[in-house]
C-alpha cells in the first residue's frame, strides 16, 4: 500500500468518525478534504483548491436550476397548492381503510411534481396530513410513518434536486433523468398503496375508513389538480420537444407557478417572503453540499482510491447483478448514517465508475442510487424525514415513527429489486427522446 492510499483511507475514517460527532456533512467533507489534499502536496496547493472549488460551485450556470426548482416547490406550499392536492386524494381514497394513508401518498407524489425536495415534501405533508388523520383516528404508527415515506417521493419524482446533483456529478442530462424518474416514481406510488392495504388488513384499527363521495364530488375536486398538471407539463413538455434546457425550465417552472399563484391571490406577501428565505436556506444547504464533495472528491482522486477501488471490483469474478446488489447494500447501510444526498455525493466518484464499467446505462443507475437514497432519508438513526415528521407531530415518540416507516421501507427494497431485473422501467421514456 502506497503513501498516498494510506492517506486516502485515513482520510475516510477521520470523515466518518466526524461525521458522527453530528458536524455539518459538507463542512466535514471540506475540511478532511483539504487538509488531505494539503498534506498530500502543499498548504498553497490545498488554500487554491478550496478557493476554487467553492467558487466554481456558487458561480456555475448549471447549478443555477436548484434555487429556481426549490423556489417553485416553496411557492406551491405557501400558495396552498399542496392542501387542494390533499383534498383531491381523500376524495379519491377515503373511502377505504387506510384511505387517509394512501391520500397522502398520492398528494406527496403529486406535489413533488413541483417541489423537488424530499424534506420539503414530508414537512408539507405532514403540516396538512397528520391533523386530519388524527381527526378520523388514525394510529400514529401509520399516519407519520405514510408522511415520511411519502415525503421522499419528492427526490424520485421529477424535478429532484438529487437528480440534478447527480447529472452534474456524472455529466449526465438532468432532462433524461427527470425523465426516467416518472414511470419509477408512479411505480413506487402504487408500491406503497400496496403496503398501506397490507398493514391495514394486519392492523385495522391504524387506518379506519373514513368518508365517501360522489362521482360528482370526485370528478369536480379534480379541477383543483390544473395549476400542477399545467405547471408539470409545461416543464416535462418542453424537456421532450427541446424548447428549453433544464436550467431554463427551472426559471419557465418558477416564473409560470408565481404568475399562476398571483393571479388568482393565493399567494400573501409573507408567503412570498417566507419561499425566498427557505429557497435560500435550502439552496445554500445544497451548494455547500456540493462544494464539499467537490473538495473530497478531488482529494480522493488524487489518493487513486476510486481508480484502486474500481479495478479491485471489475477484477471480480462476480456476475454483474451481484456487484450491483453489493453497492445497493453499501447505499442502504450508508443511508443508515448519512444523509442521502452527502452519500450519494461521497460515493459517486466510487461508484460511477464501476457501474459504467459493468455497462450498466448511467441514467438507469442514476434513477436506482437515488431511489435507494430515498431509503436512506427514512431509515434510522439519520432518517431525516422521520426527524422532520417528529418534529410536527410532538406528541408521537420517534421510535413511533420509524416502526410505522417499516412496511414503505420494504416496498423500497421490492420497487429496487424490480427496476434492477427490469432496467426498461427506468429507461424506456429516456430512450424515446434520444
Amino acid at each position: 500500500m502506497n503513501e498516498f492510499t494510506l492517506v486516502g483511507i485515513m482520510g475516510i475514517v477521520i470523515l466518518i468518525i466526524l461525521i458522527f460527532t453530528r458536524m455539518p456533512v459538507a463542512y466535514v467533507m471540506g475540511f478532511v478534504g483539504f487538509l488531505g489534499f494539503s498534506f498530500l502536496t502543499n498548504i498553497n496547493a490545498g488554500l487554491k483548491l478550496i478557493s476554487r472549488d467553492i467558487f466554481s460551485v456558487f458561480s456555475s450556470y448549471g447549478l443555477t436550476l436548484i434555487p429556481l426548482f426549490v423556489f417553485m416547490g416553496y411557492i406551491a406550499f405557501y400558495a396552498g397548492i399542496s392542501s387542494r392536492l390533499y383534498d383531491v386524494a381523500y376524495k379519491f381514497l377515503g373511502r377505504v381503510s387506510g384511505g387517509l394513508a394512501m391520500a397522502t401518498v398520492g398528494a406527496c407524489t403529486a406535489f413533488g411534481a413541483v417541489c423537488g425536495s424530499g424534506t420539503a415534501t414530508a414537512a408539507t405533508m405532514a403540516t396538512i396530513g397528520l391533523p386530519e388523520m388524527k381527526r378520523y383516528s388514525y394510529g400514529s404508527e401509520l399516519a407519520t410513518g405514510s408522511v415520511a415515506a411519502g415525503g421522499g417521493l419528492g427526490i424520485l419524482m421529477p424535478p429532484s434536486v438529487t437528480m440534478i446533483v447527480y447529472g452534474i456529478l456524472t455529466e449526465q442530462s438532468i432532462g433524461e433523468l427527470f425523465i426516467a424518474g416518472i414511470i419509477p416514481a408512479i411505480m413506487i406510488t402504487l408500491l406503497f398503496f400496496i403496503a398501506i392495504a397490507a398493514y391495514c388488513r394486519i392492523k385495522p384499527e391504524q387506518g379506519p375508513k373514513g368518508e365517501s363521495f360522489g362521482l360528482r364530488e370526485m370528478a369536480l375536486s379534480l379541477m383543483e389538480l390544473w395549476e400542477t398538471l399545467l405547471v408539470f407539463v409545461f416543464v416535462m413538455g418542453g424537456f421532450f420537444l427541446g424548447f428549453f434546457t433544464p436550467t431554463k425550465a427551472g426559471a419557465v417552472g418558477s416564473c409560470a407557478i408565481l404568475v399562476i399563484v398571483l393571479l388568482q391571490r393565493k399567494l400573501s406577501w409573507k408567503g412570498f417572503l417566507d419561499s425566498i428565505y427557505n429557497t435560500l436556506k435550502t439552496s445554500c444547504m445544497v451548494l455547500m453540499l456540493i462544494a464539499g464533495a467537490t473538495i473530497f472528491g478531488h482529494f480522493l482522486a488524487l489518493t487513486r482510491i476510486p481508480l484502486d477501488v474500481g479495478e479491485l471490483v471489475a477484477g471480480l469474478r462476480w456476475p454483474n447483478w451481484a456487484i450491483m446488489a453489493m453497492i445497493v447494500v453499501v447505499y442502504l447501510i450508508g443511508g443508515c448514517f448519512i444523509d442521502a444526498l452527502a452519500l450519494i455525493m461521497l460515493t459517486i466518484p466510487i461508484f460511477y465508475p464501476i457501474a459504467l464499467e459493468l455497462g450498466y446505462d448511467p441514467i438507469w443507475f442514476g434513477i436506482i442510487i437515488v431511489l435507494v437514497g430515498q431509503m436512506g432519508i427514512i431509515t434510522p438513526p439519520v432518517g431525516i424525514n422521520a426527524y422532520v415528521v417528529k418534529g410536527i407531530a410532538k406528541d408521537v415518540p420517534l421510535e413511533v415513527v420509524f416502526k410505522g416507516i417499516l412496511p414503505f421501507l420494504v416496498a423500497l427494497i421490492v420497487g429496487a429489486g424490480i427496476i434492477i431485473a427490469y432496467p426498461a422501467i427506468a429507461t424506456w421514456l429516456p430512450n424515446m427522446i434520444r
